[in-house]
């Protein structure tokens, strides 16, 4: 794995960065803070993870390769939010989760420009948050959210949006 941190990144000495056997990357854009006990962890895919400029990512976050993960510029994540852009196969009852590895991606998560995710949030594979959203804590994202919007819950609805 490739690790990329730009000079003006602020990481953690408690932040943790796993080395992946499948050459995926980890990018980490100017001016943007991993907090405390920040995981990255390369799991069930080749995809690169890219973070843009002056983003916060919070303590307790976890953060899986997966399929891969684009975060924008100038987005804030709250403490102990998960993004797994990555899915277990387990149809099969003959053998086991682990021996089924996992299922094809569905590309993979993208989060746009000046977006915040509150707390205890989980990102799937396949989740679009567009630019200027806003992600209750606790949600479950696992779709496509509209740019501005204000989405809260498990399933997640739109609540409000940013005017």
């Amino acid at each position: 794995m490739t690790i990329e941190i730009h000079p003006t990144a602020k990481v953690s000495a408690l932040a943790d960065i796993e080395v992946s056997v499948r050459g995926t990357k980890v990018v980490i854009g100017p001016r943007t803070v991993i907090d405390a006990f920040v995981k990255f962890k390369p799991a069930g895919g080749k995809g690169d993870v890219v973070i843009g400029a002056d983003c916060v990512l919070n303590s307790g976050c976890v953060v899986y390769t997966g399929n891969g993960l684009t975060i924008g510029d100038g987005v804030a994540v709250a403490a102990n939010t998960t993004f797994a852009p990555v899915n277990h196969a387990f149809m099969d009852k003959n053998r086991t989760i682990r021996e089924q590895r996992f299922l094809p991606s569905k590309g993979g998560i993208v989060i746009g420009d000046d977006v915040w995710i509150g707390a205890n949030c989980v990102i799937l594979d396949g989740a679009c948050i567009s630019d200027g959203a806003v992600v209750g804590a606790m949600s479950l994202v696992r779709g496509n959210v509209a740019p501005y919007s204000v989405v809260a819950g498990n399933p997640l609805r739109q609540i409000s949006e940013r005017t």
